[in-house]
């Protein structure tokens, strides 16, 4: 997702063990984050020590790096503060396991979980509250133009543009935006554009932006005109008056005894507008519908020979069920019911043998769900059991059950994400099209891992990140597919883990922009959420 997403955890705990005969306990939290991928933890933060209380509202709180696409596993671990850095056993009042995900995707960003560890005792629970820092979601739109720049060219006047700066901690400058070229002009007027108020200043308002008038030149070599420093405090300063920016060129000052300038910048208008972002829409209640579509065609091989896809060794799980797993135990946790209705496509179902392409693995029409993603591996493994492999590949069948269900509900509460795995061989590619343009204008997201060491140009095709897809002269209102092939992520060293944390992520990894586009095109704002 968006680097920059930070989340502040709130922590307070109710009714905690009471260790101290004299007084309450004095407790202190602890977070530690798992290292992504081990089983390693470290330590992240402590809140403060809150004297003589069980039920401590802590001040401190805990500032993380949010990412959709990974599993953030968070542990906290409550102990007496006794001041010392070492905390042992006897000095322990519990601790609680929880993913960030699992904060976000709960009600208003609230979850509260009961505190385990001390055996026999009931240590109470910890609440946690998710709310992401504010500062920095702001969009901002400014409009620039010159006046009296120096001439560069021999021939013609100057064909200025603007480069700008943010600075960082360190002193060094990292460059943010770029203007358009105005052509043969002392006097230019720059187009209005727009720019996230973090690429900006990072977030802090009184941070150097600074700002180069450079004289562009066909061949590369840009002659420098000059440069002038602000911050974004001095420039949303601009909302109520022009702001008027002398452009001083040092080598020149240094040279000429009268050098006044080269020129001016007036910033014209400066306006700022806030940009929601996907954890507002979870926080204000859209639920994540996550549905599984699992590839059963022939060309998949015999589920009970070694060299199919299908085949499940008693050490290790076939790449389906791993694909599976690692993309739906993330998804899960933004699913409130956590039911996920799994279809299989491309064989023949008993009792009569027809060939079917959206058929329950659970073997229930009236109701496909699954409970969590163990139920529905295990109605996969149930399914392989019973089912011939056969053909075609049809992806259309389940594409437009899915769309149809997106379809009932498009105030925004409901977005719906679809997995298919599938080894590649598509049969209905021109149906598939069309089903997925007809899909890319409702709240929902198709997902495709591809296994097997197929050819998946097909896949591609349909990901459309390259060349927006199109059927029959109607384009894709948005890009709503994204592709990865599994054997990208098999890595040699054996590190299943790893490999799957990296599958979700670069699987996951649109879908928070794919919801906002729907949001955006659609003026859904998230709902907002009255802190009780």
């Amino acid at each position: 997702s968006v680097p920059g997403t930070k989340v502040e955890l709130t922590v307070s705990c109710r009714n905690l063990l009471d260790m101290d005969t004299f007084s309450k306990s004095d407790p202190v939290v602890v977070l530690f984050v798992q290292v992504s991928g081990s089983s390693e933890w470290k330590e992240f933060g402590r809140t403060e020590v809150i004297d003589n209380t069980l039920n401590p509202d802590f001040v401190r709180k805990f500032v993380l790096d949010y990412y959709f696409e990974e599993k953030q596993n968070l542990r906290f671990d409550v102990s007496p503060g006794s001041h010392s850095t070492f905390f042992g056993a006897q000095d322990f009042l519990g601790q609680a396991f929880v993913a960030l995900g699992e904060v976000i995707g709960s009600q208003r960003g609230r979850l509260e979980r009961p505190l385990t560890g001390v055996p026999g005792k009931r240590c109470g629970t910890i609440l946690l509250l998710a709310e992401e820092l504010s500062n920095c979601r702001d969009i901002v739109t400014m409009q620039l133009c010159a006046n009296k720049l120096d001439k560069k060219d021999f021939f013609g006047k100057s064909d200025p543009f603007l480069v700008f700066y943010r600075s960082n901690e360190d002193g060094t400058f990292t460059i943010c935006h770029k203007t358009e070229v105005v052509k043969n002009t002392l006097n230019p007027v720059w187009q209005p554009f727009t720019i996230p108020v973090r690429a900006l200043c990072n977030g802090d308002y009184d941070r150097t932006v600074k700002i180069d008038v450079y004289d562009w030149d066909r061949d590369g070599s840009h002659d420098f005109i000059g440069e002038f420093a602000t911050s974004y405090r001095e420039l949303s300063r601009a909302q109520s008056q022009f702001t008027v920016y002398e452009v001083l060129n040092p080598r020149k000052k240094c040279k000429k005894k009268k050098y006044v300038n080269s020129g001016t910048v007036t910033l014209l208008s400066f306006s700022i507008e806030s940009e929601f972002t996907f954890v507002d829409y979870i926080r204000g209640g859209t639920q994540l519908n996550f549905t599984v579509a699992i590839d059963f065609t022939a060309s998949n091989g015999l589920p009970s020979q070694p060299t199919s896809l299908h085949y499940a060794s008693p050490y290790q799980l076939s790449a389906y069920a791993l694909a599976l797993k690692a993309v739906g135990e993330i998804i899960q946790d933004y699913d409130s019911d956590k039911l996920f209705p799994a279809y299989g496509f491309g064989a023949k179902v008993p009792p009569d043998g027809k060939i079917s392409h959206q058929f329950p693995l659970n073997n229930n029409v009236e109701n496909p769900s699954c409970a969590g993603i163990e139920g529905v591996l295990e109605s996969y493994l149930q399914s392989l059991r019973t089912v011939q492999l056969y053909g075609p590949t049809n992806f259309a069948p389940v594409i437009n059950q899915v769309a149809g269900t997106a379809a009932q509900v498009t105030d925004g509460s409901q977005y719906h994400v679809l997995l298919i795995i599938t080894d590649g061989v598509i049969s209905d590619m021109l149906q598939t099209k069309e089903a997925i343009v007809t899909a890319s204008s409702l709240p929902m997201s198709i997902i495709i891992v591809g296994v097997g060491p197929a050819e998946f140009e097909a896949m591609e095709e349909l990901d459309g990140d390259e060349v927006r897809l199109s059927s029959r002269g109607r384009y894709a209102e948005r890009d709503i597919v994204q592709f990865v092939p599994f054997r990208d992520y098999v890595d040699d060293s054996g590190n299943q883990v790893l490999s799957m944390a990296r599958l979700a992520k670069d699987v996951l990894a649109e879908i928070p922009e794919q919801l906002l586009s729907y949001m955006k095109t659609r003026d859904i704002k998230p709902r907002r959420t009255n802190p009780e």
